[in-house]
Order: structure tokens, then C-alpha cells, then sequence
């Protein structure tokens, strides 16, 4: 979701109860994204978001009201493979707009017109490297007067820079972590923490879990247990003291809590659930309350998931408005699913019911389908491939 705090949850109210067969309204479609995964960043007027088009990546705005283009401005190189293109949401910050290709490019334009600022390679200044094939993922994380962003170096995992001009403000260094897992940058975005009373940005690395004091880049702490060794996908959710973070590829899930230690933070595990109870592959991890929800597993462990499993319903991306799951999934069709509350225990005393299908794509469409739904203003955000739909989902 195009949310400040990067929780997937939306303010909307007064949304449909329920869809009829044929789904919500169809506001408006927009063609010629190109080809990717990037979801939509939604401010004033506008919405941005990634494609590969034209001989290259780039980063694009639309009229919020109709989707007519506004202005395209080039990240980089495209990915040419067969399921390549961008994978970040931009990032929307006042009048500017940042956004990481695939091969580490950070560019920052002008919100209005996509005019350039400023740019930096993740590779070339700071020696970032991703874990494994699937190149840089992750939409930048703008605090105060810095954007931060995930090289994934051993000398620079984390790298704070000067928003107007791009200048270095620090960079982080983090130790060995552990056995698990592999070197470089995941495919995950940065969250805010102020855990044990001290204020950090939280990332899922290739080796898992970190936590860096934001006045510095000081490492702080580190859990190896959650890391995989294929692709550590998910953004952590971070409420208070603690952190819950899972990745896929027969791994599971995490809740550390962070506590003050010296000068510094520890970071103590609370429970570790495994993969059988909770894997979650790309992410859509939501916290309502007191309960997490997520799409459960990869897609080869998703198969045997039966009708006595805790995650009852399966799908690859999810996001929440007011007492609403909604989203979406490999075949471009599903819901969302109910997981484990604080404690480890799967939660079998909340009832949830479908109150709408999936939406049917277009015929022909190239599988799969990644990117997280948006919901603002009563209009629902769909990106599919090359088209972006917006559907109405207000009650009238």
C-alpha cells in the first residue's frame, strides 16, 4: 500500500459490503506500463509507478482521475527476461518521487514534471549485491531530511543519504549473522522501529533480520533463524517492542522483542513458528490488532494446505482496509487468509467470510500476478502486467 508507515492498511470506510459476480464497477483502465510488478504510489492528483517500456525501465505518473499519462522518466536498463521489469513501488515524498530499478539505480525526480534531481547506483557507490537472482526489489524508505536504502554490501547493507542532493550521510556495516541464508541485499523495503527506546530501521537482509540506530547506521542487532537461502522477501512488521518477519522456501516465522542493552538493543525471540504453520513467500503481511494476516507458503508448500489448516484461504499479496481483507495472487484471483495471533497459536476462534471473488484478467495476460493491491478513496488499484484498473469499491 502507498502508506507513510508501510503497514498495507488502508483509512477507507464506508467500502462495499460485499461484490456482486461480475465484481465492482471498472472506473477506469490504463494501458502501456509495460511489463513488472511494481504496485501503485497514490499522492494528490497522482499515481506512480514502474514498467519496462520503450527500450527501458522506468518510472511513470498518471492522472489519478482517469489514468491518462502524465510523464515517464528512465530508471535504467530494462530486465530482459521472461519474467523480469521492476519490482519496487516508488516512493512519494512532498514533491518528489524515489524509486530502485533492478539493477540498483535510485533515481529522485520532480513529482510534477519526472525531471531528474539526482541518481545513485547501489552497485557502483557502495558495492550492494542482492542475494540471488532477482535483483533489487525494494521502495526507498523517506525519513525526515534522509532517504535509506538497502545496498546489501557487508561495508554498506544500509545507506542513509541527503534527500534533496544524494549526499552520504552514513553507512552501515553489519557483522556475520549466521549460517543461514546468503550474503546481499533481500527483496524486502525498511521499516521504522523506536524498539527498546531507541529509534532503528529494520530490514530483512540475505542473512536475515537487522536492526541500525537511524542517527548513525550503528548495527544494534540481528537474528540469522528467519533467513532462507533462495530469496527473504517479506517486509518485517514492527509494532512497539517487537518484530515479526517470514520468508518462504520451508522456513517459517519470527517475533523477536527488542529491549534497551547497554547502549545499544537486544533482540530476544519470542516464539518461531514453522513453515507447516507459517511461510509467508512475497509478502502482504498485515497486522490487524493483535492478529497477523498473511498469504501462507510458497506455492509448492500452498498445495497442501487443507481445510484443517490454521491459513484457510491462499494468496500471494495482501492489503486491509476497515474490517476488510482483500488480495492478490499468483493466478490473479483470491482473497486473503487469517494467521497466527501474538502468542504462536493459530487463531480459530475469528470467523471470515468471502464477500467477493477474485476479478477475472484479461485474456492472454502473462502470468504471474504480484503486484499488492491499493485501496484509496473508495477506488481499488489493480496493476496487471502492461494495464493498471481502478475499480469502485464505495458504497453509493
Amino acid at each position: 500500500m502507498a502508506r507513510p508507515n508501510r503497514d498495507g492498511l488502508s483509512p477507507d470506510q464506508g467500502l462495499l459490503p460485499a461484490w456482486t459476480a461480475s465484481g465492482p464497477p471498472l472506473a477506469w483502465k490504463a494501458t502501456g506500463i509495460g511489463v513488472g510488478f511494481s504496485s501503485v504510489a497514490v499522492a494528490g492528483t497522482r499515481l506512480y509507478t514502474m514498467g519496462d517500456t520503450g527500450g527501458a525501465q522506468q518510472l511513470m505518473a498518471f492522472n489519478r482521475s482517469d489514468g491518462k499519462p502524465l510523464w515517464t522518466a528512465r530508471i535504467g536498463a530494462p530486465w530482459r527476461d521472461e519474467m523480469g521489469g521492476p519490482r519496487g513501488t516508488p516512493t512519494v515524498d512532498g514533491d518528489l518521487v524515489y524509486a530502485i530499478g533492478t539493477e540498483g539505480d535510485l533515481v529522485c525526480v520532480e513529482a510534477a514534471t519526472g525531471k531528474e534531481r539526482w541518481r545513485k547506483s547501489l552497485v557502483r557507490d557502495f558495492g550492494g549485491e542482492m542475494m540471488s537472482m532477482w535483483k533489487f526489489s525494494e521502495s526507498p524508505l523517506v525519513d525526515g531530511d534522509r532517504v535509506v536504502v538497502t545496498p546489501g554490501a557487508k561495508s554498506a547493507a544500509l545507506v542513509a543519504l541527503d534527500k534533496k542532493t544524494g549526499k552520504e550521510l552514513w553507512r552501515a556495516a553489519v557483522p556475520d549473522l549466521g549460517p543461514r541464508g546468503k550474503d546481499g541485499a533481500g527483496y524486502s523495503s525498511i521499516m521504522i522501529s523506536n524498539g527498546g527506546g531507541v529509534k532503528q530501521y529494520v530490514q530483512l537482509l540475505g542473512r536475515g533480520l537487522v536492526g541500525v540506530r537511524a542517527s548513525d547506521g550503528k548495527f544494534l542487532w540481528g537474528n540469522n533463524h528467519v533467513a532462507n537461502h533462495v530469496a527473504n522477501i517479506s517486509t518485517p512488521i514492527v509494532k512497539d517492542d517487537y518484530v515479526f518477519a517470514s520468508t518462504g522456501y520451508q522456513t517459517g516465522s519470527v517475533l523477536l522483542q527488542l529491549a534497551k542493552s547497554g547502549d545499544g538493543v537486544a533482540a530476544r525471540e519470542v516464539y518461531f513458528l514453522e513453515a507447516g504453520t507459517l511461510q509467508n513467500h512475497h509478502g502482504g503481511l498485515v497486522l490487524v490488532g493483535d492478529h497477523v494476516y498473511a498469504a501462507r507458503a510458497t506455492a509448492r508448500a500452498s498445495r497442501s494446505a487443507s481445510s484443517s489448516s490454521p491459513a484457510r484461504w491462499r494468496g500471494a499479496a495482501t492489503s486491509g482496509t476497515r474490517g476488510r481483507l482483500g488480495g492478490g495472487g499468483v493466478r490473479g484471483r483470491q482473497p486473503g487468509l487469517p494467521l497466527p495471533e501474538r502468542h504462536g497459536r493459530a487463531d480459530r476462534g475469528h470467523s471470515h467470510r468471502l464477500q467477493g471473488e477474485g476479478l477475472v484478467r484479461d485474456p492472454g495476460v502473462k502470468d504471474p500476478s504480484w503486484s499488492h493491491p491499493v485501496v484509496l478513496d473508495g477506488i481499488l488499484y489493480l496493476r496487471e502486467q502492461d494495464t493498471l484498473y481502478a475499480y469502485d469499491v464505495k458504497r453509493h
